[in-house]
């Protein structure tokens, strides 16, 4: 079975990661302004993302419903101090948690994906909000998952001055 998000999601995280990984060690602990999330955190945000919506994703196959707990995401990337941690390792645990990840996706039966759930939280927990009287999908909330990871890789992509970055969507 066949998931253009699971593609999607393989095509950058593969990209991504090869450019990432050209890096210094030194630019991926800049931050941009006082305050503000460094490359090194933003990745470490993904790792937390890519860890929270896998058991996520796990668990919405084996329920009629979207809720799910939130996470505390400026202090999960504080605890782990992801700042101090060696750029490449941060940079290959999100390429290889992702396409992990992917496979995940993968895997999951179109009738699991398509099925309409009107008990959700999304509208506390996705990236863009779906109003909580809205049915919602699997498929929804996987490709958000994916669209909040190009967003931040733009971010990085700033901070970093690497210029198009993801590669846009086949």
């Amino acid at each position: 079975m066949s998931s253009e998000i699971s593609e999607d999601l393989s095509r950058i995280v593969r990209a991504g990661a090869a450019r990432l990984l050209d890096v210094s060690e030194h630019d991926s602990a800049c931050r941009p302004q006082p305050g503000k999330w460094s490359a090194r955190e933003i990745i470490g945000h993904l790792i937390d993302s890519a860890a929270n919506n896998h058991g996520r994703f796990v668990r919405a196959q084996l329920t009629d419903g979207l809720i799910f707990d939130g996470y505390r995401q400026e202090e999960w990337v504080r605890l782990q101090n992801y700042q101090e941690a060696p750029w490449p390792l941060l940079v290959r645990l999100w390429r290889d948690y992702n396409l992990h990840l992917a496979r995940v996706i993968e895997a999951v039966p179109a009738e699991v994906r398509h099925r309409k759930r009107p008990r959700h939280n999304l509208h506390e927990i996705a990236w863009r909000t779906v109003p909580e009287s809205q049915p919602v999908t699997l498929e929804y909330f996987m490709r958000d998952y994916v669209d909040h990871l190009e967003h931040h890789l733009r971010q990085v992509a700033e901070i970093l001055g690497l210029g198009n970055f993801p590669p846009a969507s086949a």
